[in-house]
């Protein structure tokens, strides 16, 4: 019986390197995510090894580019393993073009503060921070005006709450948030304002951020002020302020969602009055002396 040979067209060697390429760069992204948000290692290395896994990507890229123009000039196969690596490339290099396009357009600032003048401080925090971290002080007024322009719309919340009710609806948000509380002091009447600190995990890398609410009582109610700092890198891409416009915005909406607390009502106080003493029309005779 004789055999029969089925011609098969050869595969573009340039589609097969940036699948596998694009595969490799996936997986390096991947490991390198899940050793930031572990902590296994430093956060050095971790970024080291994911900008590797991007540089990765764009090569995989353009050699799935360089794929489509053999395949069509010289009529060779591997159309889905160019197609497979060019979108694994684009998929991973999607999220870092986004970074960049906010790091032109926002400024080179990582500290976001409600108060500016007298920013709450870091305490518990400050012995946390690794020691090749940012510095735990406040940047200082030129941040502050970059802040001003670019984020008009940060600023401290005032409401006419007690300084207790607003701790507490300022420590119910936090916990929904899942964010670690690291430490906590209640505000007491006339003594000390109430603070919270807590770390913050960005939503991919899981990059760890601090975060601390001050609470102290007014004439009138009660101001919150709220700062939010990233530990590594001089640019947060405007995350902080996000996550200090959210922030002061739930807490708002929790201290309204509060039922207001019903006020006694006053004991009206049956007041007896004297009867008016009544005239009879006589003249009130002279008292007269007592005899002797």
């Amino acid at each position: 019986m004789a055999r029969r040979y089925v011609h098969s067209e050869p595969t573009s060697r340039l589609a097969i390197w940036s699948r596998r390429m694009a595969g490799f760069a996936l997986v390096a992204s991947l490991l390198s995510i899940i050793i930031v948000r572990s902590g296994l290692l430093e956060i050095y290395p971790a970024l080291a090894t994911f900008g590797g896994a991007l540089a990765i990507a764009v090569v995989a890229l353009l050699l799935a580019l360089a794929a489509f123009v053999v395949i069509w000039m010289e009529g060779l196969s591997g159309m889905g393993a160019a197609l497979t690596g060019m979108l694994v490339s684009l998929a991973l290099l999607a999220y870092p073009g986004y970074l960049g396009y906010r790091a032109y357009k926002l400024p080179r600032i990582h500290d976001i503060t409600t108060d500016p003048i007298d920013p709450p401080r870091y305490e518990a925090l400050a012995r946390l921070r690794p020691r090749d971290a940012n510095p735990i002080a406040y940047p200082g007024l030129y941040s502050a005006e970059q802040q001003r322009i670019a984020y008009p719309d940060v600023g401290p919340l005032g409401t006419n709450a007690s300084a207790e009710a607003a701790y507490a609806a300022v420590l119910a948000v936090i916990n929904k948030r899942r964010w670690r509380v690291v430490a906590e002091s209640r505000p007491q009447p006339g003594r000390r304002e109430g603070r919270i600190e807590a770390v913050a995990r960005t939503a991919i890398m899981g990059f760890r951020d601090d975060v601390v609410v001050r609470v102290r009582a007014e004439p009138d109610g009660a101001r919150i002020d709220a700062r939010s700092s990233s530990r590594y890198g001089e640019h947060d891409f405007g995350t902080n302020a996000k996550r200090v416009r959210d922030l002061i915005n739930e807490i708002e909406d929790n201290i309204r969602a509060q039922k207001p607390e019903k006020p006694e009502r006053p004991v009206a106080q049956s007041i007896t009055k004297k009867p008016a003493a009544t005239t009879t029309g006589k003249k009130d005779q002279p008292k007269r002396s007592r005899p002797d």
